[in-house]
């Protein structure tokens, strides 16, 4: 046994010899102690003092208490350059390992902006590439917490190297495993490219920045001048670039949001869906369903002016478990709604046009929003539910030099591609090509309704009488009336649900009041479908 003497010259505590068991127990406690206080009391409390937490307490946050196992706490870097040797801290700057999110396994990371500013070194970049690997083997999400400076400078290009790793992994796990990312700090660089290519990215407002060149570089290329938040902050990323699908009000909400959307998402390609049962009937049991005066006032929804608008999340909280919808990409082309929701306890996929928005129209982002959500439960087996109310695809020159038609045609691949179960309601305008896109049924639309409003043809009355009848209306000696009574006859004849229903092109048209019951049916019948594509490498969508 030895002993450590104190100034005074008398015995401390008593210290193991480190030969023996005793001694080598007491060592891993005091290493496992330094690794789970990697970061020094300066750094930790300068990182809550800009309102963030630490890499472990997000994981304390994310995951189900207790539940959290972690890999590589030990590990340190090798690198030798630059004056690196002298601080090797355990973890190396990231937090990886496994845990639970409501009972369900996840796997995570969490960078540690503590520890050399969360930079990403070779072992870092390994840790982080061996936790995607396990989950890819065990078929569980993979969540990455990010919040840091990217590659870290004095280890060059072996850094560069663990990030491509990195992005290879992401590519090969898209579509297998649902992948989920948090900034919660900077993520710049190539550091970037890692949660674009994931499912979903979610944003702190306030201290989370993406972007590829800095504020600096920026005004020392171009001369322009602009500040971190303006740049790549969440409100940026949320409403002009698209690359942030939620925007989180702390770090709370995030972590709160990231678990809500977990709860609607399948472990991984080959599994269903996670289904509620609390509460809900056998799903093979008789048919209950009624009517109620809720669903009534669905009736009344729809103004009897066509140019009014009405806001479309009424008619989805109609129709879904408890009115309850978590939207995705809310304050990005919010012309076109997009989010997830429950029908009897099972998950599906809300896409709608938005008439408070361009008038529901599509243009370039509201397309690209559209056809990667649908793409996204397509592969993971999500039934995708499809409100209609659009008059075209919006006009403008700058929306063709920006490439409408190549970007819009996402949207019709997307749509085509999926093979899950497809119900489409029309609910008011569905015109030109417009209509052909959202979930129609020739481009694989399983159950597709129509409302008694709705309004199918190639364009709008006024416009469409305008050019059939351009001369009669300047000749006539009242040219308004004239138009007026023929925008009704063109109403009456073609801008209807009756043709198509005639032709097979809508299954059924229903009483709004009835749309809860009806989908509710559809969902039951589709449940057991079957659709395989033709044998390809991939297709080649237009990107």
């Amino acid at each position: 046994m030895t002993t450590k003497a104190t100034e005074s010259g008398t015995d401390s505590e008593a210290l193991p010899d480190p030969h023996t068991t005793a001694g080598k127990i007491a060592d891993l406690d005091r290493r496992r102690r330094q690794a789970v206080h990697a970061g020094s009391e300066q750094a930790v409390a300068k990182q809550h003092d800009r309102g963030k937490l630490t890499a472990r307490e997000r994981i304390e946050l994310l995951c189900d208490p207790g539940s959290f196992t972690e890999f590589d706490e030990l590990a340190r870097h090798r690198a030798t350059d630059f004056g690196i040797e002298a601080n090797r801290p355990y973890g190396d700057g990231v937090i990886t390992g496994y845990g639970t999110v409501d009972g369900r396994p996840v796997c995570v990371f969490s960078q540690d902006f503590t520890v050399f500013g969360g930079s990403l070194g070779e072992v870092y970049g390994e840790k982080i590439v061996k936790i995607m690997d396990h989950a890819l083997k065990t078929g569980c999400p993979i969540i990455g917490i990010n919040d840091g400076g990217g590659a870290r400078i004095q280890e060059g290009v072996v850094a560069l190297g663990l990030f491509a790793e990195i992005f290879y992994r992401n590519v090969m796990a898209s579509g297998v495993i649902p992948q989920i990312s948090l900034i919660m700090g900077p993520c710049a660089g190539g550091a970037v490219y890692s949660p674009a290519i994931t499912d979903f990215t979610l944003m702190v407002e306030g201290t989370s920045h993406m972007f590829i060149t800095g504020p600096d570089v920026i005004k020392t290329v171009t001369g322009e001048d602009v500040t971190f938040e303006d740049l790549g902050g969440a409100q940026a990323h949320g409403t002009k670039s698209g690359v942030a699908h939620y925007q989180a009000s702390g770090e709370q909400d995030c972590i709160d949001f990231a678990r809500d959307l977990l709860s609607y998402l399948p472990s991984n390609n080959l599994e269903d869906p996670p289904r509620r049962s609390d509460g809900l009937d056998d799903l093979d049991g008789p048919d209950d369903l009624d009517v109620t005066d809720t669903d009534a006032e669905l009736d009344t929804l729809i103004p009897d002016s066509p140019n009014q608008p009405y806001d479309m999340h009424e008619v989805i909280g109609h129709v879904l478990d408890d009115g309850e919808f978590l939207e995705i990409h809310a304050g990005f082309a919010p012309n076109i709604v997009v989010g997830f929701g429950r029908v009897e306890g099972s998950p599906v996929g809300v896409v709608a046009n938005q008439p408070m928005h361009f008038a529901g129209c599509l243009d370039i982002d509201a397309s690209e929003k559209a056809a990667r959500f649908v793409r996204t439960c397509d592969a993971f087996s999500i039934p995708i539910l499809t409100f209609v109310d659009v008059p075209g695809f919006l006009p403008g020159v700058s929306q063709e030099w920006q490439g409408i038609i190549r970007r819009g045609a996402k949207l019709i691949y997307a749509y085509a591609e999926a093979t899950v179960p497809k119900v489409t309601v029309i609910t008011r305008k569905a015109y030109g090509g417009a209509y052909d896109v959202m979930g129609s049924k020739h481009l694989g639309g399983d159950v597709n309704l129509a409302w008694p409003t709705a309004q199918i043809a190639v364009m709008g009355a006024p416009g469409a009488v305008n050019i059939l009848y351009r001369r009669e209306i300047a000749s006539a000696e009242d040219p308004d009336a004239l138009r007026a009574r023929l925008i009704t006859e063109y109403e009456d004849t073609l801008a209807n649900p009756y043709i198509a229903a005639e032709r097979g092109y809508v299954d059924a048209v229903i009483r709004p009041a009835e749309t809860r019951l009806a989908v509710t049916r559809a969902l039951r019948t589709l449940r057991t479908k079957r659709l395989t594509l033709p044998p390809k490498k991939h297709g080649n969508i237009p990107l």
